[in-house]
């Protein structure tokens, strides 16, 4: 019977229990039975707060490090009993950095394959909203904020003094975790598991996202482009709409622009959502125009005809004067998004974003022609609700007000991005 051992590795906050945890739901969705013996669980049940300490993960402290060993080894022993009945893939959660621990699990798991899945990731931003997420766990309730981030991160520094990359293991997968791609690879090729764990790695993963675009502004009344305007009392009306809206629904981070429409949208959902977390991105600030910003439309007609002319043209691939295009702009919103799925992992998440930027973020998900990414409908009063994951693809616009939806299809022939 084929059955097969995941051992996950890499640093903290290079998105292993995340995909971990896709990698268990993916295979489940295919009728196979995944387990996750998570070494973390274990080492917080057996020693509590005494493992909180970050000499706990010095290499030259003995008790800590035969701790270490000891709830690896009992993880191993799990899963080697549940491979024994129904389990078919079980898969071990931890850092398992060095070469050291990954003999060991070799060589006590040789009833099947064992496959190495490391994650990379080393977005300074993401690290440092992991460590800041880190921070707020129960085993750090003794600790202020600061001293909470000073001990995980002196925690990180002893895992890398002992830190050797994969490649000398049988069976091994390098993925760059942010991005959804295989870095490098030696294939598990005698597991039939092995392309179905692959194409969860590769794809784009989406329990629900809720996009949304920033309400009624005072530019968007007086004709004007660009700017860090405010909402008008149409525009928080439609903000307290959308909050309603969204209240019984799970949202585990918000993220926003740094631009003040945006925020302020955001005020009323997040009052409904206190436990969320909230981030703003500057990848998902409005589309720049340069020379342009706080114009009227008509006073750029009138005084810069060049640039309505050109505009009007090819609006895709043209960049305002000392600004933007909406070409450009792909790269930053792909980047953004890239970012807000690492942090959010496999939980709910709401993105507060403008006109240009909710286009662009559609046409990531859509095979949309480019000289068309510019006109996608992206109203004020309505949501795009989106569902990606390996078996199940949903893309629907819905009204704040919770009538049917204008627009429900599935997503066929999804791009996926890279």
């Amino acid at each position: 019977m084929h059955k097969l051992y995941v051992a996950m590795v890499g640093l903290p906050g290079r998105g292993k229990s995340t995909m971990a945890r896709r990698i268990r739901d993916g295979l489940a969705a295919e009728g196979i039975n995944a387990r996750i013996f998570n070494n973390g669980d274990m080492r917080r049940k057996l020693l509590g707060a005494e493992s909180t300490s970050p000499d706990f993960y010095n290499p030259d402290n003995s008790f800590g490090r035969e701790a270490r060993e000891l709830i690896c080894r009992r993880n191993l022993e799990a899963m080697q009993d549940y491979l024994n009945g129904d389990g078919e893939v079980a898969i071990l959660d931890a850092t398992n950095v060095s070469r050291q621990r990954r003999m060991m699990i070799e060589n006590t798991l040789k009833n099947h394959p064992v496959l190495f899945v490391e994650c990379m990731n080393e977005d300074p931003l993401l690290l440092n909203a992991f460590i800041r997420r880190k921070a707020d766990l129960p085993e750090y309730a003794e600790y202020t904020k600061d001293e909470a981030v000073e001990s995980f991160m002196k925690r990180i520094e002893y895992y890398e003094t002992i830190y050797n990359h994969i490649g000398k293991e049988k069976y091994w997968m390098c993925v760059d975790a942010a991005a959804n791609r295989v870095l490098a690879e030696q294939p598990c090729e005698s597991s039939p598991f092995y392309p179905a764990i692959r194409e969860i790695v590769v794809s784009m993963w989406i329990e629900s996202l809720y996009l949304a675009r920033h309400g009624q502004t005072e530019f968007n009344v007086q004709g004007r482009i660009g700017g860090d305007p405010p909402l008008t009392a149409r525009g928080r009306a439609q903000a307290d709409a959308l909050a309603r809206h969204l209240a019984g629904k799970r949202l585990d981070w918000v993220f926003t622009s740094t631009r003040m429409r945006s925020h302020e949208t955001a005020a009323p959902v997040l009052e409904n959502h206190r436990d969320a977390h909230v981030m703003a991105l500057r990848e998902f600030d409005e589309i720049w125009a340069g020379d342009c910003e706080n114009m009227l439309y008509s006073e750029i007609r009138e005084k810069m005809p060049e640039v309505t002319a050109q505009r009007n043209a090819n609006k895709y691939s043209y960049v305002y004067p000392n600004g933007e295009s909406y070409a450009i702009l792909q790269e930053r919103v792909r980047r953004g998004l890239r970012r807000a799925l690492f942090l959010a992992g496999n939980a709910p998440f709401l993105i507060l974003g403008h006109q240009a930027i909710n286009r662009v973020l559609l046409s990531l998900f859509l095979r949309q022609r480019t000289e068309d990414v510019p006109y996608i409908h992206i109203p004020q009063n309505q949501y795009y609700h989106i569902q990606l994951t390996p078996t199940r693809k949903l893309f629907e616009r819905i009204p704040y007000d919770g009538k049917a939806a204008k627009q429900d299809t599935s997503l066929k022939d999804p791009q996926i991005y890279s």
